[in-house]
């Protein structure tokens, strides 16, 4: 795959306060692109660093223009009017990545209505409904794609068995990638993006073991280079793939990706695959 430049074009990226989100800001704002950054995150959490504004101020930094639309992805009029806003401020949108996730690594019994609703409502029905909005929009650029932060189909049941309301709400997105690539061949690049390994976010963080997961993991920065190098794709050459960020890097030339790794004393062999990936 070729890297060339995203300067000028207008992301539109929900879950952008922090974490991948905010990577893939940062990596399209190198280039001189539009952010509009979606997120609820106004105010810092204890544990978590980062809110829209520190996003904001990274894009900045970076050299792209940011836009700030402060909003929850669960309901359509704030979704809406930040599209508005993203239309009045920059005069379209040219790509949409849906990165905003809900995670619950619960079993049947042990996962509540309401941790189901969640996650299903920003996964699945988030996903579905930016990209039902953005489709319009997205429509009249010169070569839009539309991204998910989304895992591959993979229907072994190990994947299934431990927290299958997780899996069926990111699977979701998911199918989002499949039906919507086909229905827009040719117009609207459609595609999923999915780490090898685990990468050190807030999910990881607070759902899957702390320090020592952290440790085996790489930065969010490997996912942001290999959304860059998708994203400045042909829409009509590149379209309804279920991509693993490093082997979009391989197909770029990278071989080494020792910079990666949160841990440098730690080799690739011992870092932790992520889930959906057998």
């Amino acid at each position: 795959m070729s890297s060339p430049s995203l300067k000028g074009k207008t992301l539109f990226i929900s879950g952008a306060s922090r974490g991948i989100g905010k990577a893939i800001a940062v990596r399209a704002a190198r280039d001189g692109a539009n952010i509009v950054l979606f997120a609820k995150t106004t105010e810092p959490h204890p544990k978590l660093p980062g809110t829209l504004y520190t996003a904001a101020d990274a894009v900045r930094e970076a050299g792209g223009q940011a836009l700030v639309c402060v909003g929850d992805l669960r309901f359509e009029d704030q979704l809406q009017a930040a599209i508005d806003q993203a239309l009045e401020t920059f005069g379209g949108i040219d790509i949409l990545v849906n990165n905003a996730s809900a995670i619950a690594l619960t079993g049947t019994e042990a996962t509540t209505m309401k941790s189901y609703d969640l996650m299903h409502q920003i996964n699945s029905r988030g996903t579905f409904m930016a990209s039902k909005l953005c489709l319009p929009h997205l429509r009249k650029a010169d070569n839009p794609h539309i991204l998910n932060l989304a895992p591959p189909l993979n229907l072994s049941p190990r994947w299934f068995g431990p927290h299958v309301a997780y899996t069926m709400a990111k699977y979701g997105m998911s199918l989002c990638v499949l039906g919507m690539a086909e229905e827009y061949k040719g117009k609207v690049a459609v595609n999923a993006l999915w780490p090898k390994t685990v990468i050190n976010t807030a999910a990881v963080q607070n759902q899957l073991g702390g320090a020592s997961t952290v440790k085996a993991a790489r930065q969010p920065e490997i996912m942001a280079d290999a959304a860059h190098a998708i994203l400045c794709q042909d829409k009509q050459a590149c379209s309804g793939n279920f991509f693993i960020d490093e082997e979009v890097l391989r197909n770029t030339g990278v071989q080494d990706f020792s910079g990666y790794r949160v841990d440098a004393d730690l080799d690739d062999s011992q870092l932790l695959p992520d889930f959906f990936l057998d």
